[in-house]
């Protein structure tokens, strides 16, 4: 291995008996392997031939760094332009099952060997969902649908992907670091899951310089998507040392470096340092802690357009908010509360960003404190600034309790009036 470069699993320890609301008793789901010290191209041309033994990469690209930037040049050079058997040029967003069977048809047609994201969003998503298809010789809708997780005719031999999945990520959501993957049916506009042994990417090749060309909006929102995976872990009443361990690494290299990312977007070792949080978030949700609140109303907002990271600008510290004021019962929930709030003013950098924004520790909550930092960024605070309409409250709110994340929020969210009183703050 280049000395220049780390490479090692992200993850030391097996995930739990649960994913997201989903039993995996039984299923194999290896930790990927994580890359970072090295430039992109470098390092997944290195891994492509010597870890993978692979020779016929396909890409799946980002349409804007396709479109705006040479960073899609400078991964084919790397890798061969004689190596490259195709490249597909952005995926539309929640990953229509039509795409992904139209790539792994390609795939198929042209004998790749290996699967290259340069990207974030769907398009690791939807690569999950390629090389699946490509293990099970699935060529049909009919045949899709009987491999995600709401099927009653899950076949039974489910074959693990051999065909090797490599993610570039340029965002902070950390979809890459997560075996599930969701697909819509095109026929019925129904985003569905999928989870099986062996899903997920190989390797994740973290590259900050490369980031510089994502968006600050973009950069910022997927951020705060791992700011709320955090928080929420913590706040969660069946949290576990290690997994409280978890979160605060995550918070204590996150925020901070968000903070320096709007100060400075060319701030190369702020994003490093950004990406290295990414997987401390992740963890505890391949752990199996439970997100809440904040978690399971974004999901319901995501349809409506609204990207996942602005679902967490917003909704998490609303759901702070009605958690403090409805649990009261229960000491446990304002602690833990504490203990995130503490961990933020106790970062030099996030405290001067709350005493400019006119907080003092012993006044103002968590809610106040994840609200002065997200404004501090830019970034929305209310369904009104993406223009949502007050009049989808009522289905929001029913369909929230649907998800699997509402009953496990610190005040369960059980009925649709609690979620209607959450949203109507963040009109």
């Amino acid at each position: 291995m280049d000395s220049k470069e780390t490479y090692k699993p992200a993850f030391d320890e097996p995930p739990g008996t649960n994913l997201a609301g989903i039993p995996i008793k039984g299923l194999q789901l290896p930790s990927p392997y994580v890359s970072y010290g090295r430039p992109y191209y470098e390092s997944c041309a290195k891994h492509v031939k010597d870890t993978f033994n692979a020779s016929k990469p396909y890409i799946i690209v980002s349409r804007s760094l396709a479109q705006n930037t040479d960073k899609l040049e400078k991964l084919v050079e790397a890798l061969g332009k004689d190596n490259v058997v195709g490249v597909k040029r952005g995926m539309t967003p929640h990953t229509p099952w039509s795409e992904i069977l139209s790539i792994a048809a390609e795939c198929r047609k042209v004998g790749a060997d290996c699967v290259v994201t340069l990207g974030a969003g769907s398009l690791t998503d939807g690569a999950k969902l390629v090389v699946l298809c490509l293990a099970n010789d699935i060529s049909e809708p009919e045949q899709l649908a009987r491999y995600s997780v709401e099927s009653t005719d899950i076949p039974s031999d489910v074959k693990q992907p051999t065909v090797p999945l490599i993610t570039i990520p340029t965002s902070l959501s950390g979809g890459e670091y997560f075996s599930l993957a969701g697909g819509t049916d095109d026929s019925t506009n129904h985003k569905q899951g999928f989870l099986h042994s062996g899903m997920g990417s190989k390797l994740n090749i973290l590259d900050p310089e490369l980031c510089l060309t994502t968006p600050e909006y973009h950069w910022l929102s997927t951020g705060v998507r791992s700011v709320d995976h955090c928080v929420e872990a913590i706040c969660c009443l069946t949290a576990t040392s290690a997994s409280d361990d978890s979160a605060e690494q995550g918070l204590r290299l996150l925020v901070p470096s968000l903070l320096r990312c709007k100060a400075d977007p060319d701030d190369v070792a702020a994003r490093h340092r950004c990406q290295m949080a990414v997987r401390f978030g992740m963890e505890n949700v391949r752990r199996g802690i439970p997100m809440g609140g904040s978690h399971a109303i974004g999901h319901q907002l995501g349809p409506l357009g609204v990207p996942h990271g602005i679902t967490s600008c917003i909704m998490c510290p609303a759901v702070m908010k009605y958690n403090i004021k409805h649990g009261s019962s229960n000491a446990e929930i304002a602690r833990r509360q504490d203990i995130v709030k503490n961990i933020l003013w106790s970062e030099s950098e996030v405290a001067d960003s709350l005493k400019v924004a006119g907080l003092s520790k012993e006044s103002n909550d968590l809610g106040d404190v994840l609200d002065a930092i997200i404004r501090a960024l830019g970034l929305p605070r209310t369904l009104g600034e993406l223009n949502v309409s007050s009049d989808l409250i009522p289905a929001l709110s029913k369909r929230a309790l649907d998800d699997f994340w509402a009953p496990t929020n610190p005040v369960p969210l059980l009925e649709a009036r609690q979620v209607q009183e959450i949203l109507e703050v963040v009109m």
